[in-house]
């Protein structure tokens, strides 16, 4: 009892699964390659030493003290 209807499907149904299958086996590594004794990364910087801080370390500690207080619900007022 199977219409051309049905054969179409189970081919195509057949087919995906192929194409699912066989997808999986086109995965390729994933593990950078290190040179050794070299950093290839970008160079860290300080958050202080932005231009917003121009190197003031103590300005940066009160504007980040300053944030924490804002979003402390008890030191909000009403």
């Amino acid at each position: 009892m199977s219409t051309p209807t049905m054969k179409l499907l189970r081919t195509a149904a057949l087919g995906g699964v192929l194409v699912l299958g066989l997808s999986a086996c086109g995965e390729t590594s994933q593990v950078p390659v290190y040179e050794d004794g070299k950093y290839s990364g970008k160079a860290d910087t300080r958050p202080w030493e932005s231009a917003e801080f121009k190197g003031d370390k103590a300005a940066w500690e009160a504007a980040l003290k300053n944030r924490a207080r804002g979003q402390n619900e008890y030191n909000r007022g009403d």
